[in-house]
């Protein structure tokens, strides 16, 4: 293989550069096809000459819901996505660059509300695919 790959742990924290956010804990989670990212809420709307768009409203902080930024994409289709406890939902599906450690790219990102969960998060093999490879028995190894 002629490209070195980059060693990450089962948690890191991801940056989402394009929206100002510095640094999101993320579960890296090669059972998870997609990546999946936590929203308070949502607002879809049809956008004249632009598509479907998405107003997203991101948690800075789970403990202070108060304090949230709003970020508008567009989104890419509507997927439905196997969540976690089985059943299926609808879901916008986004495009968004992200940092991890030294390696920033595109990824394909759903949203949910993901409050009962522990990660803001998920990192699928889709987004991790040629660039990474896990040792789940580490975390963080990317540091902040």
């Amino acid at each position: 293989m002629s490209e070195q790959l980059l060693l990450v742990g089962r948690k890191e924290y991801v940056a989402l550069a394009d929206w100002g956010i510095r640094r999101i804990r993320a579960k890296v989670d090669t059972g998870a096809r997609s990546s999946a990212l936590d929203v308070l809420g949502y607002d879809l709307w049809e956008a004249e000459g632009e598509g479907l768009r998405a107003r997203l409203r991101l948690a800075l902080n789970r403990n202070r819901p108060d304090r949230y930024r709003i970020v508008e994409v567009p989104v890419l289709r509507m997927v439905a996505v196997r969540n976690s406890g089985g059943g299926c939902e609808q879901r916008p599906l986004i495009e968004a660059t992200i940092r991890l450690g030294p390696v920033i790219r595109r990824i394909l990102l759903t949203v949910t509300d993901r409050a009962s969960m522990r990660y803001r998060m998920i990192l699928g093999r889709q987004a991790l695919r040629g660039q990474f490879v896990v040792d789940v028995s580490k975390k963080y190894v990317q540091g902040s």
